[in-house]
């Protein structure tokens, strides 16, 4: 794989998501990568995640409103598309931080609002 700059990678990640080749994503990410949304080691349980959301909303998807990156940090802020809005009626949103090693996604963070669902509930 061709080294990407931080920014890119996260993008590439979002695409993957947005166009179902969930198995393409597995080059973003580093072996061990950590999620501490979902509290896991490595890829496949993020994933699983994804393949979950797209069973229950099937015209998901996530589009980047802000990228920030600051050498191997990358924060993220994205609009949920295609998920029912909550009682609130809030817009579905989430904020991901992820840290980059060698071009690949090591470790990421990510809280939402106005979304169905949580990490327990994947």
């Amino acid at each position: 794989m061709t080294m990407l700059d931080p920014g890119t990678v996260v993008r590439r990640m979002q695409e993957c998501f947005n166009t179902r080749q969930f198995d393409q994503a597995d080059e973003l990410h580093t072996p061990d990568c950590f999620s501490h949304a979902l509290g896991t080691t490595g890829f496949e349980a993020g994933k699983s995640a994804w393949r979950s959301l797209v069973a229950q909303f099937p015209d998901i998807r996530v589009v980047a409103e802000d990228v920030l990156v600051d050498r191997d940090r990358v924060a993220v802020r994205s609009s949920v598309e295609g998920i029912p809005a909550t009682d609130g009626g809030v817009r579905p949103m989430m904020i991901e931080i992820f840290r980059i090693d060698n071009g690949r996604i090591a470790e990421n963070w990510a809280l939402g609002e106005g979304l169905p669902y949580s990490a327990d509930t994947l």
